[in-house]
């Protein structure tokens, strides 16, 4: 019974799956797809014995590489001929002299090969140089998009897409990515480029990928197809998320007609396009045309021209995120650009605007990156109006008017208020997460309606929250509101460094919190301590010390510590017996373990005094080595670095 509803949730989420990703047409709601989902994954933990690779629950990553392994491609994944202009293309229609054309668009990705054996997805990997690529199946199974299984299944089947991230994505991961204040991608090809290219594959699952397949590489034990549309309907009847909007053509006007109406309606579509692709539709024509070294004689691809337009910067206004980082935007006279009008474009940072020498009453030359996101490319400072000068940054916050963290270190500049109404979502969020004060039930959404309704305006307003208060809000009930109330009273028995790594303080992780509560013993003392001081900490340098002398330099930072004080928080250095067996060790975790998971065993190791490291070097005492351990236990060995196995790692402990 147990595996017959195991498959039935497996074929259920598969059709969704499909619905959803490939026919843009979902059945049901999210939450019953969630519900489906987590009910597969439950029962997939209790019964292992049951286990698929081609399983739903095999999309959320997991997998953590070394490297990637080379894949030498057994037919040449080429590419096309690109041709900029109305006479080129015509030139290169007359020259392939077809009776029939197919026309696409030129998705702006990264091109992947997709290989199945009987049916199922078995290997994945980049085009790299069309000879030889990356085998990358593990972050290709996290693209919903892919079948892990066909409707057919064929003893073999090669195919080729291309690998995308939808417009919403990219926006939202640059938003992120913002926040965070990490560096922007350019533009949606960057981002998945960069998304398949992570050696956790959990990373490539959280970046929500998607592809179109427009062509079969090799086939075993399938129909005799005879042109390119034949073979898109016979891909898409596989279960393949085919180019869309693919049409034929005679004539050359036609198909310039065509891909001007393409290029004219980018903007509407939800994927990023740099232009369309003109192939032979027949099959046996392109086998009588033949290719070139590396491509095809029956096919081009027309690239749309960047457009770049010329406007006046009027202003440049601070934006403060939630991290606290100061981002200047221009705002210029309103100019149209790949159908969209534009007037405001961000300036990054201080290094940016200080290599371009932006100035207020410039004229600068704007364009969309990736044809979505605007941006300022140069100054014509031939058009520089007289008395223009300089930008420079404020020296206080725009949203709390306390003074700025400048670092020679990085082009961020920063705001680091504890109490700074920009940062308040972010902050209090990070306050309660597990790592930090670990408050179970305060997420983002909560934390949202309780600034929303004004019950707190900085994280020691927490600790004044009271039942009655919070029952009464959307989405909480009394119990919900009483476990809440729990979950903040108990945090405020945790040590010290929680309570520091709960702060926010810019540069200072979990493990640096760690050394300053050890070291200092009570945040008083760490609130105290000198720069100098604080650059002997273990592991610290003097990025790291100023940050924390400019958190503590605050007035509200101050206020706050002593409203913490004041409802009970524990602010002193909570002692744990830890045992010596191995100080002063240097111990790397390799390869699988059968009785726990990696993260145990160097909790394991720290616990007992040790330091869990993660690569190997001379320094290292010794390797603890499970199955498929890699590249890491080969450097032990050819260091002469003693190599254990988990067996022996059990018997230290007892």
């Amino acid at each position: 019974m147990v595996e017959k509803r195991i498959n039935e949730l497996r074929a259920l989420l598969e059709y969704h799956s499909k619905k959803y990703y490939v026919e843009d047409a979902p059945e049901i709601p999210d939450y019953e797809y969630d519900a489906l989902y987590r009910e597969l994954q439950e029962l997939e933990s209790q019964y292992p014995e049951f286990d698929s690779p081609t399983s739903p629950t095999k999309r959320v990553g997991g997998a953590v590489l070394d490297k990637f392994e080379k894949v030498t491609h057994t037919v040449q994944m080429q590419s096309l001929q690109d041709v900029f202009s109305r006479d080129e293309l015509i030139s290169a229609i007359d020259k392939m002299g077809a009776p029939s054309y197919a026309v696409e668009y030129k998705i702006d990705g990264l091109s992947v090969s997709l290989e199945y054996e009987n049916g199922k997805f078995t290997r994945g990997s980049t085009r790299g140089d069309g000879i030889i690529g990356e085998d990358i199946t593990e972050n290709l199974k996290t693209v919903n998009a892919i079948p892990l299984t066909l409707n057919t299944p064929l003893p073999f089947i090669e195919v080729r897409g291309e690998v995308y991230m939808p417009k919403a994505v990219f926006h939202q991961l640059n938003a992120q990515r913002e926040e965070k204040g990490e560096q922007l991608f350019a533009n949606p090809r960057n981002a998945a480029a960069g998304s398949l290219r992570q050696l956790d594959s959990k990373i490539t699952a959280s970046r929500k990928l998607s592809i179109f397949v427009f062509n079969i590489q090799q086939i075993v034990g399938g129909p005799e197809l005879n042109s390119h549309l034949e073979s898109l309907n016979y891909l898409a009847g596989l279960g393949f998320r085919v180019s869309p909007d693919c049409r034929t053509f005679s004539s050359a006007e036609e198909i310039f007609e065509d891909i001007q109406r393409r290029g004219d309606s980018r903007d509407s579509l939800s994927f990023d396009i740099d232009g369309a692709v003109v192939k032979v539709d027949s099959f046996e024509l392109r086998q009588e045309l033949g290719e070139l070294t590396n491509v095809p004689k029956w096919a081009v691809a027309y690239k749309y021209p960047p457009e770049e337009k010329p406007t006046v910067l009027r202003s440049i206004t601070i934006q403060v995120g939630r991290t606290g980082v100061l981002t200047p935007n221009a705002n210029f006279d309103t100019v149209r650009l790949a159908g969209t009008n534009v007037s405001r474009a961000t300036l990054h940072n201080k290094d940016f605007i200080a290599e371009r020498d932006i100035r207020e009453g410039d004229t600068i030359m704007v364009r969309k990156a990736g044809e979505i996101i605007p941006e300022v490319l140069y100054v014509d400072k031939s058009k520089r109006p007289e008395g223009a000068v300089p930008y420079s940054f404020p020296a206080r916050c725009p949203s709390c008017n306390e003074p700025v963290f400048v670092s020679e270190e990085e082009s961020a500049i920063r705001c680091t208020n504890s109490a700074c109404p920009a940062q308040l979502h972010r902050s209090i969020t990070h306050f309660a997460s597990r790592d930090a004060m670990n408050i179970d039930g305060l997420g983002p959404a909560i934390v949202d309606t309780l600034i929303k309704n004004s019950l707190i305006s900085s994280i020691a307003d927490l600790y004044t929250l009271k039942v009655e208060d919070v029952e009464v809000l959307e989405g909480l009930g009394k119990k919900s509101a009483q476990n809440l109330i729990s979950a903040i009273e108990g945090s405020k028995s945790l040590c010290l460094s929680k309570l520091l790594f709960g702060l926010g303080i810019n540069h200072i992780g979990e493990k640096s919190a760690q050394t300053l509560a050890k070291k200092y013993r009570s945040i008083d003392a760490v609130a105290s301590a000198e720069l100098d001081d604080l650059c002997t900490a273990e592991d610290f340098g003097e990025i790291m010390a100023d940050s924390v002398v400019n958190f503590f330099s605050h007035q509200s930072t101050k206020e706050i510590i002593e409203a913490l004080k004041k409802a009970g928080v524990n602010t002193e250095y909570i002692s744990t017996e830890v045992s010596s067996l191995f100080d002063g060790m240097t111990i790397v975790v390799t390869g699988t373990l059968n009785t726990m998971t990696r993260a145990e065993a160097e909790k394991c190791i720290t616990d007992n005094g040790g330091k869990a490291a993660g690569s190997v070097s001379k320094k290292t005492t010794f390797v603890l080595a499970g199955s498929d351990a890699g590249s890491k236990l080969t450097k032990a060995q050819n260091l002469g670095v003693r190599v254990i196995g988990e067996d022996e790692f059990l018997q230290m402990l007892k």
